[in-house]
């Protein structure tokens, strides 16, 4: 089973960073797993305290017209982020803030929706894996040179890929009812810290990059960030 992994499994892993989408994170059949394992996987992903990352974004849309910015993440580990975007000279501003896989709150919604369609994307374009709903069937697979899991709930799948060898690379794909949500994949530099990140989105096709710029491990968070705008 393994070399059947391997010379599948790895080849699309870092296919992901050329051309088109290409298929499945998971070429073969995954054994099932504990939630203890899992937590262990989840946890190599997250960063040991809190964090801000500085970045550069490139969106590309259907119609091939590009738009970019910079912005920032502020990480409230182990399950917390706000996002903030802006566009050229300001323009095009745009925020959320995040617990887990849901928003707490979006402005504008539509604008932030269409950047990241799915949160569990959004964290894993910062290097994040979540973790599994309490009644999702797992899956995995874990050697020396990849780990790989699967949280299925009904017609949802999320599955992530995580390299071990240099660059680490993180593979995340998200579908909802059956369908292709989007895949991320994201690189890091010697320090463990993202260094770029690029989400596909099939439905449109559009696809955002990011260029990381800064990493650090600020004081504590103002409260005030987890506030939509129309409360302050």
């Amino acid at each position: 089973m393994r070399p059947a992994l391997y010379s599948l499994a790895i080849p699309l892993l870092f296919a992901a960073c050329a051309g088109a989408m290409p298929g499945p994170v998971m070429p073969v059949a995954l054994q099932p797993v504990t939630a203890a394992q899992l937590r262990g996987w989840v946890a190599s992903t997250r960063p040991a305290d809190r964090r801000l990352l500085r970045f550069k974004w490139q969106f590309l849309d259907e119609r091939g017209a590009t738009a970019g910015g910079s912005g920032s993440a502020q990480i409230a580990i182990p399950d917390s982020l706000r996002f903030d975007y802006r566009g050229p000279l300001g323009a095009g501003r745009g925020a959320a803030a995040v617990v887990r896989d849901s928003a707490l709150w979006a402005e504008p919604e539509d604008q932030v929706k269409k950047l990241v369609p799915n949160y569990p994307l959004l964290w894993a374009m910062l290097g994040v894996a979540q973790a599994p709903g309490a009644q999702d069937m797992l899956s995995g697979f874990d050697d020396e040179r990849l780990t790989a899991w699967r949280y299925v709930h009904g017609a949802d799948t999320v599955d992530y890929a995580r390299s071990k060898g240099s660059p680490v690379q993180l593979v995340a794909d998200v579908r909802e009812g059956g369908k292709r949500i989007g895949r991320v994949v994201t690189t890091f530099d010697a320090q463990g810290h993202p260094a770029r990140s690029r989400l596909d989105v099939p439905s449109g096709p559009v696809r955002l990059n990011l260029t990381f710029t800064a990493v650090s491990t600020p004081k504590p968070f103002d409260p005030e960030i987890w506030r939509a705008p129309r409360d302050n």
